[in-house]
């Protein structure tokens, strides 16, 4: 234990002496979660939009009211014509334009169905969806309250509407809001990515300088050097667990329902994975340029696939079933479980396995070749 301390010891001088490398080992993971907390939204708000009312009646009126009262949309400028709304369309000025035909009114009055037309802006196909989805439904829900309203004027005392009260309960993030979905799975990546470029890059600049012959030509056996160089990014990975979550739950108020002890817990065995992949990457590099586009290579799929953004639900078959071979994925369900569910190791046991599993066994390997090396 004494030989492995040296050279963790000899880790942290290195580390220490790299001015340049400790902001990015702290500081570079808090300024990411900001950014991306803050400046990354997936939820869309007052979507701009131009309003063509030919109709210009108390009911298109009300009918326009229903989308600007909702939070949705907000008005950016009115068009006298149909085809004045293409000018604030193609400018940018708005991304959804409605446009109210003459006769609106009476067609509601006498019970006939009032055509409006949607346009939507389908350059920003994100927005145009979540768009054309919230006006369809404010659109349905103007439709059934006049319904109502035109029942409740009958003289027949005995007609009434049936009438449909659908309380709907959001469960775990009330609010739907993207920021809770989007922080936890940022400190995976943060975690993955310092783990396994750290890791990388420190083994093959031993090589470029020089020290990691040095280094075998010592009394050192190869799992006492591997347990000293990997110790000192454990730790380090640890205090960035520590550090976003603080963050997280301070600044970006996301909620922390479960454990934080579980949590890190079962970020150390994550960082099986990470670490494993970084000796991996320094045996098959000659130096840091070369380490950094091979973690890269690594990274990509682990991100686009992990289930970060994009729902694997909506990925085709195929590529569903490769998720199944990537560990981040397993890790995005155990940090969301933890942050927003509260749940623990009873409900995250299948994911916690799979997890385990890939992490021996690619560490394992990476160790056997490492090994191999310096042999």
């Amino acid at each position: 234990m004494r030989q492995i301390l040296s050279v963790i010891r000899k880790e942290f001088l290195q580390l220490r002496r790299d001015r340049r490398m400790l902001p990015m080992l702290f500081i570079s993971p808090i300024v990411q979660l900001l950014l991306l907390g803050y400046a990354v939204d997936l939820d869309v708000r007052e979507i701009p939009a131009v309003v063509c009312d030919l109709d210009r009646t108390a009911a298109s009126r009300a009918f326009l009211a229903a989308y600007f009262h909702s939070g949705y949309f907000i008005e950016k400028g009115r068009a006298d014509a149909p085809g004045a709304v293409d000018r604030f369309l193609d400018d940018g000025l708005a991304s959804v334009a409605f446009v109210i035909p003459r006769g609106f009114g009476d067609d509601l009055a006498a019970g006939r169905t009032a055509p409006v037309q949607l346009i939507a802006d389908g350059s920003e196909s994100q927005s145009a969806t979540v768009g054309l989805n919230y006006a369809s439904l404010i659109a349905a829900r103007f439709s059934q309250r006049v319904m109502v309203e035109a029942f409740e004027r009958a003289p027949a005392a005995g007609l009434r509407p049936v009438r449909l009260d659908a309380e709907v309960r959001v469960w775990y993030n009330p609010e739907l809001r993207s920021r809770n979905f989007l922080v936890p799975g940022i400190l995976g990546l943060v975690l993955m990515v310092m783990t396994l470029m750290l890791t990388s890059m420190a083994v093959v600049r031993e090589k470029e300088m020089g020290t990691l012959e040095q280094l075998i030509v010592t009394p050192l056996r190869p799992r006492e050097i591997i347990l000293g160089k990997l110790l000192p990014f454990v730790a380090i990975g640890l205090i960035d667990v520590i550090l976003i979550v603080s963050v997280a739950a301070s600044l970006l108020r996301v909620p922390l329902r479960g454990s934080v002890l579980l949590l890190i817990v079962l970020a150390l065995v994550f960082m099986l994975t990470t670490l494993g992949l970084g000796l991996f990457v320094s045996t098959i590099s000659r130096n840091q340029q070369q380490a950094m586009l091979t973690a890269v290579f690594f990274m990509l799929p682990m991100i686009l696939l992990g289930g970060f953004v994009f729902p694997i639900e909506n990925m085709p078959r195929f590529f569903q079933a490769v998720t199944y071979a990537i560990p981040i994925r397993y890790f995005f369900t155990i940090i969301r479980g933890i942050f927003l569910k509260g749940v623990g190791l009873p409900e995250l046991w299948p994911e916690a396995a799979a997890m385990l599993a890939f992490g021996l066994g690619i560490f394992t390997l990476s160790v056997l070749r490492f090994r191999k090396k310096l042999e």
